[in-house]
């Protein structure tokens, strides 16, 4: 019978990892799917289920249950373990930062905010967050797999560098993942065999989309385009068959700075009228003559706005009518490029979907070639913390890719 079990186990030690992802991404809920997605013997799949209970990454139900209604054998459920080990996630944005834990499945297990400003020195903030993160972890006692850092600017690879922090007063090339590495092992954040653990770093909607594809509103699109509004200025993201599109170098997706009005503000690039600027949150609150107040950053502020005042108030209707039409302008035209099958829109676009998606996918269609012929789904992005779990996300590939290399058998 050992033998036997060895032998399973062996030939599905290869299934490991797609194994993790499939339950990671709610793919997989009982033995029998993962059966099925797998194409491997029940046998095999049940040695793969145990071995990663065993390095305490899912948990299997021991009692089996059919679904309500069904005529088919009961299969055991399938779940990531509530207790198993996280990722510290942490962001860095223009109004503060902000470090989490998180689990497999995406799911959050702690939260701690930071300081309202962002200091020049890159090392400074960033030393600062993991600090926070590492409280985290201490109070939580959970064993750490790896560390994921969203900045608000291109990450260059391989070099992991910020090239455009234009709304930090960070210079242009700063090596931010190396420094979050060395914040890292100063705080002691380490595998439980004192090895450190290893750092990422990537442009925050970047790991955004990562994270609405794989645990929320781009869950099974295949070409999913997203854009969004961070605290200040417009970032994009491409997920092509499940992995994140960043182009020769880890620059892709710079749509900030397609013009939608050409006679539009100054940009921060030199030019005028681009999407940074015509429809991030201080644009809207210029446009509807609203001062940004002490105590909130711009995004809740402009949020807030968008929600409350959108139906009541004349001046906010306006306003946030002109960076709809703006909006479905640049939507459009990458659109025409992309041809995505899904768009989702987060930060302040995801409220501006809510407020009148009719009028967004309308401009859409209008204005782009493939909308016409065939409609472009348009959804408000469904993770609170996306940034932050698309930064863990960064942490558990290496997991999902080789469960046993790197927690060990």
């Amino acid at each position: 019978m050992t033998h036997t079990r060895t032998t399973r186990l062996e030939r599905g030690r290869s299934a490991l990892g797609p194994a993790l992802e499939l339950v990671h991404t709610g793919q997989a809920p009982t033995r029998a799917v993962l059966t099925a997605e797998l194409g491997v013997t029940r046998a095999t799949a049940g040695a793969v289920a145990g071995e990663l209970e065993a390095l305490g990454l899912i948990t299997v139900d021991a009692h089996p249950t059919a679904p309500v209604g069904s005529q088919g054998r009961p299969s055991h459920r399938l779940s990531v373990d509530p207790d198993g080990p996280v990722a510290l996630a942490a962001q860095v944005h223009a109004d503060g930062y902000r470090a989490a834990l998180v689990g497999l499945g995406g799911n959050l297990v702690a939260t701690a905010p930071g300081c309202g400003t962002v200091d020049a020195d890159p090392a400074q903030v960033i030393s600062e967050v993991v600090r926070t993160g590492a409280g985290l972890l201490r109070e939580s006692g959970r064993r750490c797999v790896g560390a994921g850092l969203a900045v608000p600017s291109a990450v260059a690879e391989p070099e992991g560098t910020a090239l455009n922090p234009l709304h930090l007063a960070w210079q242009a090339g700063a090596p931010v993942r190396d420094t979050f590495r060395a914040c890292l092992a100063e705080a002691g954040v380490t595998h439980p065999d004192g090895s450190p653990v290893t750092g990422f770093a990537a442009n925050d909607l970047n790991v955004a989309a990562l994270a609405e594809h794989r645990h929320g509103a781009g869950r099974g699109a295949r070409h999913l385009l997203v854009v969004g509004t961070g605290h200040h200025g417009v970032g994009g993201a491409l997920v092509l068959d499940g992995r994140l599109h960043t182009g020769s170098s880890g620059l892709a997706m710079e749509v900030g700075h397609l013009t939608v009005d050409p006679g539009g503000r100054p940009c921060h690039c030199g030019s005028r009228g681009c999407l940074d600027v015509e429809t991030d949150p201080a644009a809207l609150l210029a446009a509807a003559g609203r001062e940004a107040g002490p105590g909130t950053s711009l995004l809740a502020q402009a949020e807030e706005l968008v929600r409350t005042a959108y139906a009541t108030d004349a001046r906010v209707r306006e306003a946030t009518g002109a960076l709809i039409d703006r909006l479905g302008l640049g939507l459009a035209g990458l659109v025409n490029i992309l041809n995505p099958d899904r768009i989702v829109l987060a930060g302040l676009h995801r409220a501006l979907v809510e407020a009148d998606g009719e009028r967004l996918r309308g401009v859409v269609a209008d204005r782009s070639l493939w909308g016409r012929s065939g409609s472009v789904p348009v959804l408000p992005s469904a993770l609170e913390h996306n940034s932050l779990v698309g930064a863990a996300e960064l942490a558990w590939q290496p997991v999902l890719d080789d469960p046993i290399g790197v927690l060990g058998g």
